[in-house]
């Protein structure tokens, strides 16, 4: 496996909170975000996807909003000398720009001092929407064939991934999903088509090193087909 999702919300401590060999309460904000990135790596995933924070997630109380990103600032800004020292690279997707100013400083910074980093790919989710991003990915499209970039003609599924905020990486490979829910919640729409789902009871502030290895085992003794016959 290569690349791994985790739904997972970023969220004060006194609320509840994967790609190809890519793997997809806050305990508080960093334990959960640390057991799943450094875990990740021991089990040889490459990139790692934590929903941190929904497009939609600004619609919670201003206050609330405001502790959020105060949080993920200090995350940021506290965590960086673990990330450099394990080998991670920080690396982020949705609409950034929307960030306070602060929060999108320290955020920058992270992702320019693990750049020379080359084990696992940490990718955090922040002001994120899979139908925000697939309508972003149409108008940067557009955008490409009014300025004779490419003609309409070559517009195909890999030509559109090229547009999306996660052309970088590959589709996941398995997303976990806590909490028992029987939902994608707006998450990678367009990448999550043919991504393995292994669903939990486990809250994600209960969620822990054993509840991660059995999502992974889980997935190991599934057959990937993708439409094909056996």
């Amino acid at each position: 496996m290569k690349r791994l999702f985790c739904n997972h919300t970023l969220q004060r401590e006194n609320r509840s909170a994967s790609h190809r060999n890519h793997y997809g309460r806050q305990r508080p904000v960093g334990e959960g975000a640390q057991l799943a990135t450094y875990q990740g790596g021991e089990l040889k995933v490459e990139y790692l996807t934590l929903y941190a924070f929904s497009a939609e997630n600004w619609q919670r109380p201003k206050g609330e909003v405001l502790a959020l990103m105060h949080l993920l600032e200090r995350f940021l800004k506290e965590k960086t000398p673990e990330l450099i020292e394990k080998n991670v690279r920080l690396q982020a997707i949705g609409r950034l720009t929307d960030l306070p100013g602060g929060a999108q400083k320290q955020l920058h910074k992270t992702i320019e001092q693990t750049a020379g980093n080359n084990g696992l790919t940490l990718i955090l989710a922040l002001s994120y929407g899979g139908r925000l991003e697939i309508i972003d990915g149409i108008k940067s499209l557009l955008r490409a064939v009014e300025l004779g970039h490419i003609d309409k003609g070559m517009i195909d599924v890999e030509m559109f991934s090229k547009h999306l905020y996660t052309r970088y990486y590959p589709d996941p490979d398995l997303l976990i999903r806590t909490s028992g829910e029987m939902r994608l919640s707006n998450f990678l729409l367009w990448q999550l088509s043919y991504t393995e789902m292994y669903v939990t009871p486990k809250l994600w502030p209960d969620f822990t090193k054993k509840d991660l290895f059995a999502a992974v085992e889980e997935y190991g003794r599934r057959q990937r087909r993708y439409g094909a016959v056996e």
